[in-house]
C-alpha cells in the first residue's frame, strides 16, 4: 500500500510553505490549520506530516497546541517533526496525539539520545529523519551541512531499530521541480528494510505515480496541493476507503 501523506508546516500556527526551507522565502495558505486537516479527511486520506517551523529554528516544541487540536478533531495519523529535541519535546508531542514523531537533527547531534528514543518507543513510532544535500546528511532546518554520507548514516540507524525514515533533497524542496528519484533508488539499493517516505518536489500526479511504481512506503505531499498542481480528487485513489 502506497500512502500520500499530505503536509501542514506551522509558523505562528498558520499553515504555510517555505522554499528550500528558507524562512525568508515563507507563504501562507491558511491561517487555520485545522480546517485543512480537516480537508484532507475529507478526501479520504488517512495520514498527515506537521512540521513545526518555529521549534525547528527555536530547537523545541512551539506548535503543540496546534498538533492537540487536529489530533482531537480528526481522525488523522499524525507524524510531528521539528523542535524534538529533549524528552520532555518528546513526552508533549505524543501526549498532544502524535502517532510517530520524526528526528533529524537530534539523531546527528545527540544519537545517544536518539538512539534511547528507539529503544524506549520502538521503531515504529519513532522516524529517522534523513534529509540529503548532495546526499550528505543536512541538520537544523538544513541550516546546516555535514559531511555525513546519508545512506551510510541510515544503514547505522536501521541496525539501532529504525524502520521509518523521510528523506527530502532539500536542493529539490518547494520547487516543484520533480522529486529526487535517483536518492530513494540508490537508498532502497543501500539500506534495504526500511520504510522510505520521499518528500519534496513532487510536482504533479505524474510524480506521485513514479514514486508509487518505486514500492517506497509513502511521499510527502505539501506545495504542489497548495499550488494546486495535484488535487485531493486525485489523490483519492490511494485513500483508504
Amino acid at each position: 500500500m502506497f500512502h500520500i501523506i499530505p503536509a501542514i508546516d506551522l509558523i505562528e500556527g498558520k499553515c504555510v510553505r517555505l522554499t528550500q526551507g528558507d524562512y525568508e522565502k515563507k507563504k501562507i495558505y491558511n491561517e487555520h490549520p485545522l480546517e485543512v486537516a480537516m480537508q484532507f479527511e475529507d478526501a479520504g486520506l488517512t495520514r498527515l506530516h506537521l512540521v513545526d517551523l518555529d521549534g525547528a529554528k527555536a530547537k523545541k516544541v512551539i506548535n503543540w497546541k496546534v498538533l492537540e487540536t487536529i489530533a482531537t478533531k480528526t481522525k488523522l495519523h499524525v507524524d510531528f517533526g521539528g523542535g524534538v529535541q529533549s524528552e520532555d519535546d518528546l513526552r508533549v508531542v505524543f501526549e498532544s496525539g502524535a502517532k510517530q514523531v520524526t528526528g533529524g537533527s537530534i539523531a546527528v547531534k545527540n544519537p545517544d539520545l536518539f538512539e534511547k528514543w528507539l529503544s524506549n518507543y520502538g521503531g515504529d513510532k519513532i522516524i529517522l529523519g534523513a534529509d540529503a544535500r548532495n546526499e550528505r546528511v543536512a541538520v537544523s532546518g538544513w541550516e546546516e551541512g555535514t559531511e555525513l554520507w546519508v545512506y551510510d548514516f541510515v544503514q547505522k540507524w536501521i541496525d539501532k531499530g529504525a524502520q521509518y525514515t523521510i528523506s527530502t533533497d532539500v536542493a529539490k524542496d518547494g520547487l516543484l521541480q520533480g522529486p529526487s528519484f535517483e536518492l530513494y533508488r540508490n537508498m532502497q539499493d543501500q539500506c534495504p528494510g526500511i520504510k522510505i517516505i520521499a518528500s519534496g518536489g513532487v510536482s504533479n500526479l505524474g510524480d506521485i505515480e513514479m514514486l508509487a511504481e518505486m514500492n517506497l512506503f509513502g511521499v510527502i505531499v505539501g506545495k504542489a496541493i497548495y499550488e494546486g498542481k495535484v488535487t485531493l480528487a486525485e489523490l483519492q485513489r490511494w485513500s483508504i476507503k
